[in-house]
């Protein structure tokens, strides 16, 4: 069974703990695209004049699931150490991932 949208928005939401907010979008080829919110960080690098809150969405195919959260877990870390989230068991899988992505390149 595959499953809905709406539970898979769900899903990223616990994973991601309290401190995010998760959406899915549905990008031009009808694939998912995953976005996660920091509540606490904004961001002012995107070249606007208004700060925007720090989010996972880059623009390109790595928008999944697993690229999402693993964006997101490296931010908890890093921004937010004392934060919580179920994500955060992954962490060691999610530096491997990124470990063999820069090999990779």
């Amino acid at each position: 069974m595959v499953a809905s949208r709406s539970a898979r928005e769900r899903k990223a939401s616990v994973e991601a703990g309290p401190l995010a907010t998760a959406r899915i979008d549905v990008d031009a080829d009808q694939q998912f695209v995953y976005k996660v919110a920091c509540t606490q960080c904004r961001n002012t690098a995107s070249g606007g004049t208004r700060p925007r809150a720090w989010s996972t969405y880059r623009p390109g195919d790595d928008n999944g699931y697993m690229a999402a959260m693993d964006r997101w877990t490296f931010h908890l870390v890093e921004k937010h150490p004392e934060a919580e989230a179920p994500c955060l068991a992954y962490l060691e899988a999610a530096r491997q991932r990124l470990h063999e992505r820069r090999t990779r390149q």
